[in-house]
Parts: structure tokens; sequence; C-alpha cells
């Protein structure tokens, strides 16, 4: 058998001919931390065959270590690839296509910002030398024993415990000198917000409606979520300094026909006389429920140009992922307690040129092999290159609410800087229900299952049928029963459903099993091997990537708008 070097940061691989005896299945160990830090490159023999597969090994103290240092600290890493998820190994079998959500071409035309145009992706993995290698090795853990020593009654009594609210106070005593969470209660969901999702605390943060992209969002798969807007304080503002509630929801819409490029939207009823503004440009002062997108704000941020695909600077989002909740009827809903608090902000605002240069930049860097690097910013988080800040908070050990780890971080970083389907490097905001409907917290109950912008097939539907399965690793057994007949989607089923809620929803016994499996991770603390709380160890993954195989025949690639099409919804 012939061993070959494969030099990491932070650990130490043999890659084993799987031409060999059984011994080539024996995972490996990780190097001393003075044998990790010897490179930064990443070298192969080359006499290494296609078929040599690459295993590495959990290890705990190694993960200790990596969670003793400082968050900016980079010397002892086990991933510098963690801007690839997990979604990327998938085994496609050349036409199960889970890729298209985030790959895409840009639309000509039409004036996006993102000029990514990673379509290609989906017939190409584009990964470097260490890429290849699937170090997400949570996947392939078995938790059954360890879900199985939870009870129901200790993971519903943890899940509606309240980890959030102490946070602030904690980082403040800290010496906190950065954002903190400040938004009151946002532990208790829905009731934190009125009818219109203000938050009830003045904070002035939104909450809007939205329907989860596929499928890591999908309660079936472990986790709730809500997403916050916060305008700039100009933004809130009318002309006078004064705060209007009015003015800000209007700036808001505008924000909303900007991200979607709609030339009017519908908003709440407005008396155009009181506010002394033509909100739907028909050249008369009465009351209105369209407006007109302006070329500018309004209110106090009438001096800043409305630009299509993009947010004005210091746009804030506030995203927490949640465990899933199960009341005494069966139901799901958002409940307590927070696997992660996570913020970004617009810092900069560049021009639509200047952020194409980026995007070559990073075409560049891929081509040449350079991997990941990003600003790390201390308490501020990291720098994605794009003008936005990002930081997260993740629970300890002990369920508390911490700051992430570098590497922990690193892991926003894929979905938030370079993919093509995104707008402005942002995701839920595009989904969100067209207009004056959507304000309002997240609720999936009553919401239909649209079609992506310029489509027809309803696009939950379409996920299905394209990736074949309920998750993108087409191992959520729930949705496979219910909706699959011998591994082909059953569209009179899906259809037969009344809302997205039924659709993406488990049942009470895979919801606690769900959150079972991800507390074993957070006892772990081994993050830096993955958050997917899968029950069974995957197999549809792979452990390495053979690049010279495309992951989708030509046929099976897809085009994809993140937008979806509300035209057809009406609230009950």
């Amino acid at each position: 058998m012939k061993a070959i070097n494969f030099v990491v940061p932070g650990t130490f691989v043999l890659l084993l001919s799987a031409c060999s005896d059984d011994s080539s299945k024996k995972p490996v160990v990780n190097a001393p931390e003075s044998t990790a830090k010897s490179t930064e490159s990443v070298s192969v023999d080359t006499e290494a065959k296609k078929e040599d597969m690459v295993y590495l090994e959990q290890d705990p103290a190694f993960v200790k270590d990596i969670i003793s240092a400082s968050v900016s600290s980079q010397s002892n890493m086990f991933n510098r690839e963690a801007v690839i998820p997990p979604q990327c190994y998938t085994k496609t079998e050349g036409h199960f296509n889970p890729c298209y959500t985030c790959h895409q071409f840009a639309t000509p035309g039409e004036g996006r910002a993102n000029w990514m145009s990673d379509g290609e992706l989906q017939g190409d993995y584009g990964f470097s030398d260490l890429g290849v290698t699937n170090h997400w090795l949570n996947l392939f853990e078995d938790r059954t024993a360890r879900i199985e020593k939870i009870s129901d009654q200790e993971i519903d009594e943890y899940v509606n415990e309240d980890n959030y609210s102490s946070l602030a106070g904690r980082l403040m005593e800290q010496g906190w000198d950065a954002w903190y969470p400040d938004l009151k209660d946002l532990h208790l969901a829905a009731d934190a917000f009125d009818d219109q999702g203000f938050a009830k605390d003045g904070s002035g943060w939104v909450a809007f409606n939205y329907m989860p992209l596929p499928s890591t969002f999908w309660p079936t798969n472990g986790s709730t979520d809500d997403v916050m807007i916060r305008l700039p304080e100009g933004f809130q503002q009318a002309a006078d300094g004064k705060n209007s509630r009015d003015i800000y929801l209007l700036n808001l819409s505008v924000v909303e026909a900007a991200i979607k490029n709609f030339t009017e939207i519908s908003i709440p009823e407005m008396d155009e006389k009181a506010l002394g503004i033509d909100l739907n440009g028909d050249g008369e002062l009465t009351k209105t429920q369209r407006l007109k997108r302006p070329t500018h704000y309004l209110g106090g941020a009438s001096d800043i140009a409305v630009k299509t695909f993009l947010y004005p600077r210091y746009t804030e989002f506030l995203h927490t992922v949640r465990y899933v909740g199960i009341d005494d009827q069966g139901d799901v809903y958002t409940p307590p307690r927070m696997k992660e608090v996570r913020y970004m902000v617009k810092t900069v605002d560049h021009k639509k040129s200047t952020l194409g240069a980026f995007y070559a930049e990073e075409q560049k860097d891929k081509e040449e092999g350079n991997l990941p690097r990003y600003a790390t910013l201390g308490q501020e988080g990291l720098d994605n290159k794009f003008g936005w800040q990002l930081i997260g908070f993740i629970e300890n050990e002990q369920g508390v609410l911490r700051q992430q780890k570098y590497e922990e971080n690193l892991f926003c970083m894929g979905c938030h800087t370079t993919i093509g389907s995104t707008i402005d490097q942002t995701f839920a905001f595009a989904r969100k229900v067209d207009g004056a409907q959507g304000w309002g917290y997240l609720n999936l109950k009553g919401m239909p299952d649209v079609p992506m912008f310029g489509g027809e097939i309803p696009s939950n539907l379409e996920y299905l049928e394209r990736v074949g399965g309920g998750n993108e690793f087409r191992e959520n057994e729930e949705i496979q029963n219910l909706y699959f007949d011998h591994g082909k989607l059953n569209k009179e089923k899906v259809a037969a459903v009344k809302d997205v809620y039924e659709l993406i929803t488990p049942s009470p016994e895979r919801a606690r099993a769900l959150n079972k499996a991800y507390r074993t991770i957070v006892e772990d603390q081994d993050y830096v091997y993955g958050r997917d709380a899968n029950l069974k160890p995957a197999t549809n993954v792979f452990r390495s990537i053979d690049t010279e195989v495309p992951p989708l025949e030509p046929q099976h690639r897809a085009t994809y708008d993140i937008r979806l099409d509300w035209s057809g919804y009406k609230e009950d």
C-alpha cells in the first residue's frame, strides 16, 4: 500500500489507495500542531490515482484547541475551505440536482449587481485541491445511541428555554464594543412584533414573511428560523427629522421594489395628502395602496438614490436559527431556544462595476487555486469583501450563546459572498411575500407553493423533483415516504397539500429526533465538522470528489431565480 502526504494546516492526512486491502478504510489522525503549522500549501504526490480516497478523523482535542483560541485566530484551522458547504459533496448520480438554487448564470440586461454567473458549477465542481476532500465529518457520525438516551421531555424542556435574552448583557459585561442583539424579547418569536412586523420594543427591526430557501431552512430538516431587516435612522424619519412609521414602511417598500426590480409595489393604504407625496405617480394626492418606485428614498433619506438589486448603506439583517418547537397539538412553532444568532450590516456602498471587479477577482483566485481569505474584524465578525460585515453567535456546550470562532464564521462566507443566485449577498428578502401582505412575522400556514419568478411550476414541488428528495442529500426519510413512490416524486400528493407549512414541517417524532441530534453536536462543540442534524450516517455524500466526473449531465442542469412569483397569492 502506498501512502501519500496531503498536508493541510491543522491536520495530517494520508491518501490510502482504494486498490489496497481493507486497511484503506481506516481514518487517519491529526498530526501535532508543529506539523500542522509547517506549511500553508497543499501538495499531493502526482502518482496518486483518481480512485484514491481521503479519510479524516474527528479529534476532540483539536476541536478544544479551536474553541479555546481567540475569535480571530486563524493559526489552527481544520478546514480552510469551510466556504464549501456540505451540500456540495452530494452524490448527484449525474441527474439529482441540488446545485441550482445557489449556482446560476447572470440574467443579461437586467442590471443585476451579482456578476458571479456560476451556473457552470452545476456541471463542474471547480474545487481546490483541498476542497475535494469532504471535511464535514459530522455527516458520517452515527448518533443513534446518543439520540436514544435523550428523553422527549428533556429535549422539549431544553428547546423551550430562552438562551437569547441574557446575551446582550453578557456581552456588555465583557466590554463589548460592536453590534449586540438589541431586539428585546426576540425569543418570543411572533409575539415580539406587531401585525405589520414592527418590533414592539421600538428598535426599528421589522420582520417579514418569506418562503424559506430549499431545503436547509425547511423545518423538516432540523431548524426553524426568522429574518428581520432594519434601515438606518434617516429612512425611519420624515423630512423634518421626526420618526414616521409611514415613511419607514414606505422606504422598506422601496427597498423591496429595488431588490426585486419592481417598478411598483403594493403598500398598506396611505394618505398621500397627509404625507404630501404622490406615491402612485398619478398626479393626484388621494389615498392609495400602490407605490411607484421613486428615484430616491423618501423622508429623511431623500438624498439617497435608489439602486436596483442593491440595499442602501447601513442596511442590517438579523437572522435567528432555532430548534423545531412542537406544541401540545403536535404543531410546529418557532421556540425560544436559538441555535444561532446571525447578523450582517452593509458598511460600504459599492458601485455595480466595482462589485463586478470583485466577482472577477474571485473567479481569478479560483482559477489560480488560491484558498479563501477574509479579513477578521474581531467583535465585528468578518468582512465579506462585498461591503458587508457578518458575525454570528452559536451555542456553547451548555447551550449558552457565544461568539463564533473564525472558522465557524468562515462557514457563512460560502453563501454570503460569491454564488450566482443571491441578490446583494442575501437570500430571504428577495423571497418575501410581495408588498403589503408580506410585512409581518414568518408564517408558513396558508402560504401557497408559488413558482419562482418567471416560472410556472410551484417552486418547492420543482425542488423536490429536481433533487429527488426532501433535502440535498436525499436522506429525509419522512419526505421520501410521504411524497415519493419508489424514488419518483408523486406530484399529485405534493399538489394536494394545503400550504407550505404542511409540505415542509416534520412530524413531532422527527422534530424531536432532529432536536436531539443537533443537541449532540452542541455537546461536542465540533461545528467545524458540520451543523447538519442528520439522524443516521449519510450515504448519499462523497468523502472525496473526483473532479473529472461532472456533478450533473447537461440535460439535468437548470435555471433559477431566487425571487418568487406571488402574483396569484391573496391572503384570506
